[in-house]
């Protein structure tokens, strides 16, 4: 029976881990969502651009939707920018930061539509697009060509810069409120100062 409070400062630190590791989007207030995944924050109105006035519809080529980003003053922060791209093709392209919140994130679904998905965190943003622009050049075409993603489809791919995409604004980094990992460690700190209390014990 001694060793009850070393069980239950384990099970405490444990259980504060476990929620930790499956934290991924954090709704700060104020229209700003935390990714802990890529430590990124992303914009919870996914049309600002129209919102905000800037643009009628919110509808750009690429040049003016980075340079909406670029100059964009949002939650105190002025370091915004489109979401960088990897050149994976078509579906199921996680590796870019459209593609990951789609699919792990947001629980979309090849082929279909980020609307159509089940997943809670969906309801933290709102005005969603079918397609936007990434901040990422097409590499064999840059002066020519960037990176986008379909929400209505879940797939990307490269396209002209002058055609006119919604734009979907990203910062690096969170914006403060209570980040999981130091919430965690403080439990972790509880459990392993009540093993040194149960060692005192014996």
């Amino acid at each position: 029976m001694q060793n009850k409070p070393l069980i239950l400062a384990l099970l405490v630190g444990g259980m504060a881990l476990s929620g930790a590791a499956q934290a991924a989007l954090i709704d700060r207030g104020g229209g700003l969502i935390y990714d802990t995944d890529l430590n990124i924050t992303w914009l919870a109105d996914a049309n600002y651009a129209k919102t905000s006035g800037y643009d009628a519809d919110g509808l750009m080529n690429w040049t003016t939707a980075n340079a909406w980003a670029a100059g964009l003053s949002y939650g105190g922060y002025s370091d915004w920018r489109l979401p960088t791209s990897d050149t994976c093709v078509n579906f199921n392209c996680t590796g870019s930061e459209m593609g990951h919140l789609f699919y792990t994130e947001l629980g979309g679904t090849a082929g279909s539509s980020i609307l159509s998905s089940a997943d809670a965190d969906l309801a933290l943003f709102t005005n969603i697009q079918p397609l936007y622009w990434s901040g990422t050049e097409y590499a064999p075409a840059p002066a020519l060509a960037a990176w986008g993603f379909r929400t209505d489809y879940g797939s990307q791919g490269e396209g002209d810069k002058l055609l006119e995409l919604s734009a979907l604004a990203v910062r690096p980094g969170d914006v403060g409120g209570t980040v999981p990992e130091p919430f965690t460690l403080a439990l972790f700190g509880v459990g392993l100062a009540g093993m040194g209390w149960a060692r005192r014990q014996r």
